[in-house]
């Protein structure tokens, strides 16, 4: 199974309990769910025992099924068939890459649409409740799309075959590949070298805060509507990873997240540029090969232009090393406290939506303008501070120029800043990955002995690639370190040479 959707910047999840408390639409873009060549996936059994600060063992759900079956599949089929899905150039099976993915059944040619999905087979915030007396109330409360969606997916869920969605439901996974399905010791464990941990903690806070806003102001008010049996931290940690994982953001309908049958089971291949939108002129939500597919050939789209992190956050899965060109990993960056400006460079970045302490992606091929600007503030002195707003605002783009700042008689203690930084999360990676070798698992049962190995894997996978970068950057900062020395060397030589010329 999967998902697709609109290519788009890399950007944190924002706090879903806040905009539900602000009564504010939910901004939040979502892209795609699955695999790229030899992907290892977590299994999601949460059973056993962990810390103190670990969730109890969850109950499991009773609608959907395992994550890789086609038990389901034919149902599905024929059920979209039947309400309006045009024949399909695509079937749904078993395959290599995913569990289960949409695989060509005719000859597809490059920049040919597929799929033609009606608006009447997508689930939007405007869709139709079985019970029209909780989406009333949810309304009524201007619940953003995100939890609307999220509420609206359990509702149908729990009437089984009653609902019109039943033939779908039934199809998505009972456990979604998801990191809100990690606990705290297994994050803290896992990814401690990574900086994609403290977004998988802040997610899976989000989604727990936003259960709990809508418990207290809205559930808790009508227990007719919303049963705590069925409307619970565990059914909305299984919602939201479906929308995770299946939500699309359809650009030509103004932007509006949707989730989409069938589309959904289309698989992530990183060598893929085409995403899913509504086509005004079929009246259909398709989308547009960008290469040609054989009978037999398992169709892929992507889900966006996103780090092996945030496939991991959202889809439970790495790409293989060195296969995702859009890979990045987050380096931390912040002011020393010892600096006699940091109270300055503090109220400067403040000024502009920052703090103290930043990330700033990573890539193979370099790094964004912001985190320079950020270094140059780093390690600007006193005499410089009429230039700290100036930074300031580069760092977070806000500069009404939008243009690369170059202070050149700081240059080498800014490369040299952010090289420091790199070694030291480097060393962070170097460590887990050795440990990673001899890490007691400390587990009896063999299904829990699969899962912390696949947890392990996925880490590994991850810190590799993640390091991979970082190393690259290495490389590249301690060459114009180099080069920059160098050249101060040559110059001074060339000066000695002048004077001695003048003695």
């Amino acid at each position: 199974m999967a998902e697709a959707s609109r290519i788009f910047q890399t950007t944190l999840m924002p706090s879903l309990s806040q905009s539900l408390s602000l009564r504010k639409p939910c901004s939040l873009t979502i892209t795609q769910r699955k695999t790229s060549p030899t992907i290892i996936r977590c299994t999601i059994s949460t059973s056993g025992s962990d810390t103190a600060k670990a969730t109890a063992a969850p109950q499991p759900i009773p609608w959907g099924c395992e994550i890789d079956s086609l038990e389901n599949a034919s149902a599905l089929q024929k059920w979209l068939t039947d309400s309006g899905l045009p024949p399909q150039k695509m079937d749904l099976r078993k395959v290599d890459v995913g569990e289960r993915g949409l695989v060509a059944n005719n000859n597809i040619r490059k920049g040919e649409k597929i799929l033609f999905v009606p608006p009447s087979l997508v689930i939007s915030a405007n869709s139709e409740w079985s019970f029209p007396e909780a989406g009333e109330v949810l309304k009524r409360y201007d619940v953003p799309d995100w939890p609307l969606i999220a509420t609206y997916l359990i509702s149908e869920a729990s009437l089984m075959k009653s609902s019109r969605w039943s033939n779908y439901i039934s199809a998505l996974p009972r456990q979604p590949y998801s990191l809100l399905y990690w606990t705290r010791a297994e994050l803290d464990r896992y990814l401690e070298a990574s900086q994609i941990r403290e977004r998988a903690i802040e997610r899976i806070n989000n989604v727990t805060g936003t259960y709990n806003d809508l418990r207290d102001r809205i559930f808790s008010k009508h227990p007719n509507l919303f049963p705590e049996e069925v409307f619970n931290m565990e059914t909305f940690r299984w919602s939201f990873g479906i929308l995770f994982s299946r939500l699309v953001r359809l650009p030509s309908l103004d932007g509006r997240v949707a989730l989409v049958p069938w589309a959904d089971m289309l698989n992530h291949s990183c060598d893929v540029e085409t995403f899913l939108d509504y086509d005004k002129s079929t009246k259909g939500v398709v989308f547009t090969t960008d290469r040609p597919y054989q009978p037999g050939e398992q169709v892929f789209i992507s889900y966006g232009r996103k780090s092996n992190g945030e496939l991991l956050l959202s889809y439970g899965f790495v790409p293989r090393q060195g296969t995702n060109p859009r890979d990045s990993v987050e380096l931390p960056l912040s002011l020393k406290k010892s600096d006699k400006c940091y109270q300055e460079k503090l109220e400067a970045l403040k000024k502009n939506g920052l703090s103290a302490s930043q990330c700033f992606p990573l890539q193979v091929t370099g790094w964004p303008l912001e985190l320079m600007a950020y270094a140059y503030l780093a390690v600007s002195p006193p005499s410089m501070s009429g230039k700290f707003e100036e930074m300031a605002a580069a760092a977070s783009n806000k500069s009404s120029s939008n243009k690369e700042i170059r202070y050149p008689e700081l240059e080498e203690q800014a490369f040299q800043f952010i090289l420091d930084n790199c070694e030291s999360s480097i060393s962070k990676y170097t460590k887990f990955l050795q440990a990673s070798g001899s890490m007691d698992l400390d587990i009896t049962s063999p299904k829990q002995l699969n899962r912390k190995v696949f947890l392990k894997q996925l880490a590994v996978d991850l810190c590799n690639s993640e390091q991979r970068i970082l190393f690259r950057a290495q490389y590249i900062l301690r060459r114009k370190l180099r080069d920059m020395k160098k050249g101060e060397l040559k110059a001074l030589n060339l000066f000695d040479s002048v004077t001695k010329f003048f003695k």
